[in-house]
């Protein structure tokens, strides 16, 4: 349902766009006049529109009103605005939830919401989705074909879950649809446990406090959380596929896209980018946020739509608001953010806000203008700085190109629901968590690295990183092992191949279908209490490339028996000391690597640029702590970044510029060195014979 695609340069649109969310609606004539004078002084050049007017558009549930959006849009149109234009069906009026009370939202305690907040919609309530539909239609209509839209921004920040009658009634048909009879399903969440055996598809309750739901949020199966996870998942994305299609009826030509938040946990990712013509992303680390950890999440962006460039829909140019400090950015961070985007494939940089709001919950949250309502701001000088940086770039050929890798981290939203819910071994066993650790190590040599599903094409990857691989199908299962056959080199860890795709474990031995592949048989999986520690001590044959005498580990710790694979490490104490915990198998042509336990970064430190070498992988292997590199490439030409992520200065071998390069920056850089100040970055661009 799409005529969208990025043009012969791969480029999204003609420049980088540079802007954000504007709520015009929230401000008298004289604030938006003031408006269009600031916002050429701060090197603006898109606005996004509309994104919670729907009260304002329709006033009840007969009658329309789009006279205000009108003179918006024409005002922002006439100035040569692009137009990110959105549905405003995000949040709902406060008539359609007192005249259709379902479509309120039942939570996981059991109890219906009353009008107020976002994401405060049923995705399954038929008023919900004929007055958002009609809405959207009317929209469509009347500015699809206007010059200065650029882009479609439906709803926004989908998310939540919805526990209620309707949903449940919908859940039951969409199992029967799955399974086709009771007795497979009752076989799928293996329901003989406590005698949960169903007969009919009406006795299926929602997993919430009322049923099987635990107080921490998981349930007594968690087949039926992962099917329910999987049901409000698809429930969402049909919201957004209808409101594109009636978009498409009217628009042939405009990309059409929703924001996306990173590793938000609810709705998965990689689903929704089958359906988007590209991808954006709202980012929003804190205060303690790694910049590394950050980048994993522009990494995963960009891979959703198998590396092509995404928009960096929505950073704030300063402080947030909804967290528990709520911390200026310093001098130069903002700027530092939005290039560590663009490192990683965006092709826009977006705020949310341009203006600060008066009221509400956001009224702290930043804005390019403050509540000073003028130019004379710090952030405002930084904003208005960055965009003439970006005006220039729009036209040095950046836009369009792409981050091309050679190493994939396996991960799937499915993994994520289901490690999460399963009861055991350690509450401390968090998937964001176990990704931000094994990516860390990779970030540090400079290697640009892709999220990839198990589903994916893995043939362009030499290196796959699969951390806690918990739930795996056999499908999947054999897919690997062909890749790894085929010459591959695969790490995989402790929780890997333990279930199917419905949560019910593989018989046989851990890591179940990865069982041979590995190498290895696990026995049991200890889980180490809070602060403590054990130790993994290389082998004699393994002590010369692994470089110390111990190293150590902890969180959880497989008792794990050798079969065909090597013996690279055994634990130090506990009564496994002297078991194998860190072991590698050759696999026809290839390697797989397993750890036992969850290893410091000194020791993947070590273990990653053993195998990057080995599988001809570039790397930087001196890299100082918060420098950050990246390589975006079209054809022959390369872009290589350099971003300092911290707010102390680092000096640089020159090394890191081509012979020959261009830097797109600062043109006058010189010296045997390169002084990179607090926050501060660099492009290099170069050619390079392919």
């Amino acid at each position: 349902m799409t005529a969208w695609h990025p043009d012969a340069e791969g480029r999204l649109f003609d420049r980088i766009l540079y802007g954000g969310d504007y709520n015009p609606e929230q401000w008298p004539p004289e604030v938006r006049q003031r408006d269009r004078e600031l916002f050429p002084q701060a090197g603006i050049n898109s606005v996004s529109i509309n994104i919670f007017a729907w009260a304002s558009l329709q006033p009840d549930a007969e009658s329309y009103d789009f006279s205000d959006l009108d003179a918006i849009f024409d005002s922002l149109e006439a100035d040569g605005y692009q137009i990110v234009l959105a549905t405003s069906t995000a949040s709902m009026p406060a008539w359609l939830a007192r005249l259709y009370p379902e479509v309120n939202r039942v939570d996981y305690e059991g109890r219906r919401h009353r009008h107020g907040g976002r994401h405060n919609f049923c995705p399954t309530s038929p008023a919900y989705r004929h007055f958002a539909g009609r809405l959207v239609s009317r929209i469509a209509a009347r500015y699809g074909s206007r010059r200065g839209l650029v882009c479609w921004h439906v709803n926004n920040e989908y998310g939540g879950r919805c526990y209620c009658e309707l949903c449940e009634a919908a859940f039951q048909n969409w199992l029967a649809a799955r399974y086709g009879t009771v007795e497979r399903l009752n076989e799928a969440w293996n329901l003989k446990f406590w005698g949960h055996n169903i007969r009919s598809w009406e006795d299926i309750v929602v997993p919430n406090l009322l049923g099987d739901g635990m107080a921490d949020g998981r349930t007594t199966f968690a087949g039926l959380s992962l099917d329910y996870d999987r049901f409000q998942n698809e429930q969402l994305l049909s919201l957004y596929t209808m409101e594109r299609d009636l978009i498409r009826a009217h628009d042939p030509l405009n990309p059409i896209t929703t924001n996306f938040m990173g590793l938000y946990k609810p709705l998965d990712y990689f689903r929704w980018a089958e359906e988007m013509d590209l991808v954006s992303l709202d980012n929003y680390p804190g205060r303690d946020t790694p910049p590394w950890a950050n980048a994993l999440l522009h990494e995963l962006t960009r891979s959703l739509k198998r590396g092509q460039p995404y928009m960096l829909m929505e950073q704030t140019p300063s402080q947030q608001n909804w967290q528990r400090w709520n911390s200026l950015k310093r001098p130069g961070q903002m700027r530092q953010m939005s290039y560590q985007a663009l490192a990683n494939g965006a092709d826009t940089v977006q705020f949310f806000q341009l203006r600060r709001s008066r009221g509400g919950c956001e009224k702290f949250h930043g804005a390019v203008i403050a509540h000073a309502g003028h130019a004379e701001t710090r952030v405002f000088g930084e904003v208005a700085a960055l965009g003439r940086e970006l005006a220039r770039l729009s036209t040095s050929g950046l836009p369009g190109t792409r981050v091309l890798t050679a190493v994939g981290m396996l991960m799937s939203w499915e993994i994520y629901w289901g490690l999460e819910y399963t009861s055991g071994p350690s509450v401390d066993l968090r998937y964001h968590e176990q990704l931000d650790h094994y990516y860390h190590g990779l970030h540090r040599l400079g290697v640009n690295v892709d999220l990839v599903h198990p589903d994916f094409d893995l043939a362009k990857y030499r290196v796959l990183i699969a951390p806690v691989l918990y739930m795996l199908s056999a499908a999947q299962a054999r897919r690997l092992s062909d890749w790894v056959r085929a010459g591959g080199t695969l790490v995989t860890t402790y929780m890997s191949g333990i279930a199917d795709l419905n949560d019910n474990v593989w018989l046989g031995g851990y890591p179940g279908p990865l069982r041979e592949l590995a190498g290895i048989w696990a026995e049991e999986i200890d889980a180490l209490l809070p602060g403590h520690r054990n130790a993994m001590r290389p082998t004699a044959a393994a002590a010369e490339w692994l470089g110390a005498e111990r190293y150590s580990c902890g969180l959880l710790c497989d008792r794990i028996h050798a079969e065909t694979a090597e013996i690279l490490a055994t634990y130090e104490s506990d009564f496994y000391a002297g078991e194998p915990c860190f072991t590698v198998n050759r696999y026809g042509e290839g390697l797989c690597f397993y750890l036992a336990s969850m290893p410091e970064d000194a020791l993947l430190a070590r273990l990653y640029r053993q195998i990057l070498e080995a599988a001809n992988v570039a790397i930087i292997p001196d890299l100082p702590d918060g420098i950050e590199v990246s390589l975006r490439q079209r054809g022959t030409e390369r872009y290589r970044f350099v971003i300092n992520t911290l707010c102390e200065a680092r000096t640089l071998d020159r090394s890191l510029r081509p012979a020959g390069a261009a830097s797109l920056l600062d043109p006058g850089e010189g010296g045997s060195d390169t002084e990179l100040e607090p926050f501060a970055v660099r492009i290099y661009r170069w050619e390079e014979e392919e």
